[in-house]
């Protein structure tokens, strides 16, 4: 019998801030708004759920928040897809390298992968979770809002 590991999407990026800022822009809307989705319902909190909306694509995700650990460790489950009810699982590391660099890992798991599609979807959250990273990066380091997520689909945009 063969056994192979779970497929994982991942990035990581350097961001060369505290990881008390870092966690801070990744768990309050108000911050995150300025580089990922475009509003939120609420900070992200252990066992909360929250909504996430990119109003540029008129798309909303509802997420579920399993773990928290200060300034170390986001996790959530958020929908694998608009036509289905399964979900994935996101656990986005912070390691503090310095007082002023936090490397940032972002696993994401549970792809079906009975789906003929699983592979492209593998792919696609690899390069979506590389765009979040960035455009973070670009945030914090230099306060700037490349407008990464919505140029990377400019005909979705409604």
């Amino acid at each position: 019998m063969t056994s192979y590991s779970q497929p994982i999407a991942k990035a990581q990026m350097l961001i060369r801030k505290p990881a008390h800022d870092v966690f801070e822009a990744l768990v309050d809307p108000d911050i995150t708004s300025k580089f990922w989705f475009t509003k939120g319902s609420g900070r992200l909190e252990e066992g909360k759920s929250v909504t996430w909306e990119w109003g540029q694509f008129d798309v909303q995700a509802a997420i579920w928040v399993t773990t928290i650990v200060h300034d170390q460790q986001i996790s959530f489950e958020w929908p694998a897809g608009v036509e289905t009810d399964n979900h994935r699982t996101v656990d986005i590391m912070l390691e503090a390298k310095s007082k002023d660099t936090t490397f940032v890992k972002v696993n994401e798991k549970g792809f079906d992968m009975d789906d003929e599609a699983a592979i492209q979807h593998i792919v696609g959250q690899t390069e979506g979770w590389a765009l979040v990273l960035s455009a973070l990066k670009a945030y914090l380091e230099h306060g700037t809002n490349l407008n990464l997520i919505s140029d990377h689909h400019p005909d979705a945009i409604k």
